[in-house]
């Protein structure tokens, strides 16, 4: 472990300089089964150390694919070396505040590895089961994926802990042919926070989820294309996730925003409405544990909840260090970096807009000609707050009651607009926690959201 190899840090760090030394691993697991066949199976490991130097307000980083008190000394070094030399060309003159905070993070938990021929056994049982109960599939896939971080961050004038995430997930995807000769597929994900254990212990738990998936994808099979158009919808909490992050929360990272995001003008104004409260969670939500718990992030910042929309209102970004000075905020734990070799940036953790007071049903049942939209298999958006999602999961919805299945369509709009037409929100949540957000290196996020009756625009055939 790289406290035990690195010593005191007083040997390693300058005084007044401030500096981040991490010591990251990353180990990935994979296995895929194509209608049984084992067409992937693979591991991999990668582990290093870095540092990061702010000297008069000029970074400067270094790494090395090595682990061991000599390179700890080694990117230290690099480290201010670049930070000297870049200072000389910037032109700056200024320090970071004081951290909010300073102290040890415990170890929150261990990482258990387990033996890829356990994971290839747990596949292939999955695999039986819906080649059994899923007669009318033209094709099948078993995703195992496991990707865990092991963090240790030593700072000299924040906090310092070591950080342990891991994470793994079965998906499920199920390929079928409509009436019309089209292939309709879907997919779940089956896992989250944990070792394989914590997750798999008992597969049969596993085996509703998947016989409801597979009676989507019939109900699929005999689908309608949505009419094109600006439709009352109600997007259920996975959908709602995905709008928190990606058409609203890259909008309020900090560093998006000096970069011309629409958030900039708009801090402390309306941006949806009444009902539309959005918060980044740390690791703690409705006093349990969040889908993927940050506790300390990658510049040595507790990590903390950010309030980002309160009541409609935009309150405020999520910030590293600088951007905190810069804004006048306080930093809440939101740079992190994937690898050692990475250097953090604004990144969210597990975002999500909060419940109201009404049920799921009382949603669809106000609902005269609309539609009921429940997944997503993708999304993009730009610094406009401009979306365009798939949706590869919904229903009609006629007087009040769920029609037939859409086939796949999509939805664009301008979320700070189309947020101002929420009115009415349910009473759950619900969270995703398997997806990677891509913001210049991958990130392991979760996103979350209620079921939300709005006005969109949606795709035609």
């Amino acid at each position: 472990m790289l406290q035990d190899v690195i010593g005191s840090k007083t040997a390693l760090f300058s005084d007044g300089v401030q500096t981040v030394l991490r010591g990251h691993e990353n180990r990935n697991r994979r296995v895929v089964l194509l209608k049984g066949d084992v067409v992937q199976n693979s591991r991999s490991d990668a582990r290093g150390t870095s540092a990061r130097v702010n000297m008069n307000g000029t970074f400067g980083f270094a790494s090395i694919a090595e682990y061991s008190p000599e390179a700890a000394e080694r990117v230290i070094k690099a480290a201010t070396e670049n930070a000297v030399f870049l200072a000389k060309h910037s032109g700056r003159n200024i320090a970071l505040p004081k951290a909010p905070g300073s102290g040890v993070i415990p170890l929150n938990r261990e990482i258990e590895d387990t033996e890829q021929k356990e994971i290839i056994e747990l596949c292939q049982m999955v695999d039986r089961y819906v080649a059994e109960h899923c007669p009318e599939l033209t094709s099948r896939v078993i995703v195992y994926t496991e990707d865990s971080q092991d963090r240790i961050v030593y700072s000299s004038d924040a906090c310092s802990g070591h950080l342990v995430t891991p994470r793994c997930y079965i998906y499920v995807n199920m390929t079928a042919e409509s009436k019309a000769g089209v292939p309709v597929e879907m997919f779940k994900a089956f896992g989250g926070f944990g070792s394989f254990r914590d997750n798999f212990s008992k597969p049969e738990e596993m085996f509703p989820e998947i016989d409801r998936l597979y009676q989507k994808v019939m109900d699929k099979r005999e689908g309608v294309y949505a009419e094109a158009g600006y439709k009352t919808v109600v997007l259920g909490g996975m959908m709602g996730g995905m709008l928190a992050h990606e058409a609203v929360g890259h909008t309020v990272e900090a560093d998006l925003v000096a970069g011309g995001s629409v958030a900039g003008p708009n801090l402390n104004k309306r941006v949806a409405s009444d009902l539309v409260t959005m918060v980044d969670f740390a690791h703690t939500y409705e006093g349990k544990q969040a889908p993927l718990p940050v506790y300390l992030d990658d510049e040595g910042i507790k990590a903390e909840d950010a309030e980002l929309i309160r009541n409609g209102i935009l309150t405020g970004y999520m910030n590293d260090r600088e951007s905190a000075e810069k804004y006048g905020m306080i930093p809440k734990g939101n740079a992190r970096a994937w690898t050692f070799s990475d250097e953090p940036i604004i990144r969210m953790r597990n975002t999500c807009i909060l419940p109201g007071k009404n049920t799921v049903e009382e949603l669809i049942a106000s609902v005269d000609d609309g539609y009921y939209l429940i997944d997503s298999g993708n999304g993009q958006a730009d610094l406009t707050g401009e979306f365009m999602f798939g949706v590869t999961c919904g229903y009609e919805i006629k007087n009040g009651k769920l029609g037939k299945a859409l086939l796949d369509t999509t939805v664009t709009g301008v979320a700070f607009e189309m947020l101002k037409t929420v009115d009415m929100v349910s009473d759950t949540v619900e969270w995703s926690s398997s997806g990677f957000c891509g913001k210049k290196q991958p990130m392991a996020v979760g996103m979350g959201g209620p079921h939300m009756r709005c006005k969109i625009m949606i795709g035609g055939r």
